[in-house]
Formats: C-alpha cells, sequence, structure tokens
C-alpha cells in the first residue's frame, strides 16, 4: 500500500523521529478523510495503517530557566538585530514587538528574519545564529535548533504555572496530550491539585 510504503519513507530514508512520522500521516489520513466525506472514494486507503509509536514525554531538550534567560539577554546585546527577535518571537509583548522593530529597522516590506544574504531566514540560517549565541551565553547543549525555543517556551509556561489549555492554545496544539509530553514537571508535588487545593483554602480560612 503506498500509504504504507510512504510511513516506511519517512522512518528508514528521512530518519524522522515518530512524533514527525505520526504528525505526516495524521495530514495523510485527514486528507482522504475529507475525500471519503465528500465521496470521491469509498473508503480511507490509510484507515488501516498502523502510527508509530509515541514517546509519552518528549525526547527534545529544552532550556532551562537560567539557560533561557542567559540566552535573552545574549541574543539581545547581540550586533546583529535577527538574534533578539529569533529567540523571542512569539508571542509579541512590548519586548518582542522592539525586537521586531529592531530587527526590520524601517523596511516595510520583505521578511522579518534574513540571513547574511538578505533573504527570509530558514531554520537552517536560524541553527547557524543559535550556535554561537548559545556559546556566548555559556550554554552547553549537544544540539541547538529552532525547536528547542519552542520546546522551552512550552516548558516555561507549564512551568510557571500556566494552565495546560491556555498552553495548548498558545502553543496551537490540537491534542492536549501533545502539551502534556512537554510537561517535564507533571510529577513535581509542588503542583499536585491537593496541595494547591489546600493552599487556596487556607487562604479563606
Amino acid at each position: 500500500m503506498d500509504v504504507e510504503r510512504y510511513v516506511r519513507w519517512l522512518q528508514d530514508v528521512r530518519r524522522y523521529q515518530p512524533p514527525t512520522v505520526s504528525r505526516r500521516l495524521s495530514v495523510v489520513v485527514g486528507f482522504y478523510r475529507v475525500c471519503v466525506i465528500d465521496a470521491i472514494l469509498e473508503h480511507s486507503p490509510a484507515d488501516y495503517v498502523r502510527r508509530p509509536t509515541v514517546p509519552s514525554e518528549s525526547p527534545t531538550l529544552g532550556l532551562g530557566h537560567l539557560q533561557f534567560e542567559a540566552l535573552i539577554t545574549t541574543a539581545r546585546l547581540s550586533a546583529n538585530p535577527n538574534d533578539f527577535a529569533l529567540v523571542v518571537l512569539v508571542p509579541r509583548p512590548p519586548a518582542v514587538a522592539r525586537a521586531i522593530d529592531r530587527a526590520v529597522d524601517e523596511r516595510t516590506s520583505g521578511p522579518i528574519l534574513r540571513n547574511t544574504l538578505g533573504v527570509r531566514m530558514d531554520r537552517h540560517a536560524a541553527t547557524r545564529r543559535l550556535k554561537p549565541l548559545a556559546h556566548t551565553a555559556g550554554i552547553r547543549m549537544p544540539r541547538m535548533h529552532p525547536h528547542m525555543l519552542r520546546h522551552t517556551f512550552v516548558t516555561t509556561m507549564l512551568d510557571a504555572g500556566v494552565s495546560l489549555r491556555d498552553v495548548q492554545i498558545a502553543a496551537r496544539h490540537a491534542d492536549p496530550r501533545t502539551t502534556m509530553r512537554y510537561d517535564r514537571a507533571r510529577k513535581n508535588l509542588d503542583r499536585h491539585p491537593n496541595y494547591i487545593l489546600a493552599a487556596y483554602m487556607a487562604s479563606g480560612t
């Protein structure tokens, strides 16, 4: 079956991790589901394709709170105006808006973040910018790549006590289980609902 061959190609040739393969397969499944709904196909050829097992926790290493602060400070002080906007681009509180204004530099068209050639910064160029920033900030990680910033964005919100639902919306995760995979502190007793309830009740007694 073509769908099964596509999954094997993603795994064996592209060497994608299970979460990435699962996301790509979801697009295919959704496409065929619409074809069945619109009576273009009698049944979906993706109905019985087995999805890869996705681990309960994300394997991506996020930055710790102090590491993230060090990276933000380094990016803010960088001579390259793209660096600060690259690190803090989503969402857009005032500090982020200032970073974007600095990166745009009075331009009225074109991409916000540009590479050394002046064209849109892709993930490869972003990775090349992150490596020296992390080194200057004193961050020692096996790999630095843009997805780590997204991972850090999610884990930092969760560590700060933002509700799972709000984090899910901010991260644009369709399934809350995806957000839960980022919650490295969900087993901490400090965040157990009983402690939160006890603190709430104590405040009124």
